[in-house]
């Protein structure tokens, strides 16, 4: 293991643990404010932690497909593999809420930035009544003008492996006629799921073009998402983070 991977990852821990329980509070003092503007300011938080994994650790990252992101509020399903993506779709992408569960709502500083961001908080233990309140919150949250992001395969995955794609996603954007953006991306080679370790290297997030969701029941959607994501995430690593096969 290189020293220099540990020192830059050392560092960037130090900046998250100066950097977040101050901005928690300035988070706060946003609560007055219309939800939008709260948003901008709160969403900076993780702009400055992809700015710093840039700095620090040398992790930056480029966009091919940039051009198909809709001008109207769309629902996102992507590929799930590190805390990276969490923070990057927020300068990638519009003003957008995630569909979380409940659970990440109680974690200090992160969890309550997060709840003042109106996300779409589940109890995955809920059936029926997850799935109404995913129906109700999610059009009211596209009606004001936000996207919604879904992992569907619901928690984080590690580069080569696959879990199964749920439903609730393709199903949202049928029962409200929102086209669906399908992304794919290699984070988890450079930014691991629960790991202390960054590393250098170039991320490519990968954006396929909008999928009219009022063409497809939800299973033959998610099927179609599901395709494209998988066959879009064997070809990003085929490449190496060097950029060698």
């Amino acid at each position: 293991m290189s020293p220099g991977v540990v020192l830059r990852s050392t560092l960037f821990a130090l900046f998250q643990l100066v950097i977040t329980p101050p901005y928690a509070l300035v988070a706060l003092l946003t609560l007055p404010l219309p939800p939008l503007a709260r948003y901008r300011v709160i969403s900076l938080w993780a702009r400055s932690m992809v700015v710093a994994a840039r700095a620090i650790c040398g992790i930056r990252y480029h966009v091919i497909g940039a051009e198909h992101i809709p001008r109207e509020p769309f629902i996102i399903l992507s590929k799930h593999q590190s805390a990276w993506e969490t923070l990057a779709f927020q300068g990638i992408f519009p003003p957008q809420v995630w569909v979380v569960k409940r659970e990440l709502l109680w974690i200090p500083f992160f969890g309550w930035g997060l709840a003042m961001l109106r996300p779409i908080a589940i109890d995955r233990g809920a059936g029926p009544r997850a799935l109404r309140q995913l129906l109700e919150q999610g059009r009211d949250r596209l009606a004001r003008g936000l996207c919604i992001v879904i992992f569907p395969e619901g928690t984080r995955t590690a580069p080569g492996a696959r879990r199964k794609y749920q439903l609730g996603g393709a199903w949202l954007a049928v029962k409200t006629a929102t086209p669906v953006v399908p992304v794919a991306h290699n984070s988890g080679a450079l930014w691991r799921r629960n790991a202390f370790l960054k590393f250098p290297g170039t991320i490519t997030v990968s954006i396929g073009a909008p999928i009219d969701a009022g063409d497809f029941e939800p299973e033959a959607l998610n099927r179609r998402v599901e395709d494209w994501i998988e066959g879009e995430v064997r070809r990003l690593n085929t490449v190496t983070v060097n950029g060698e096969r």
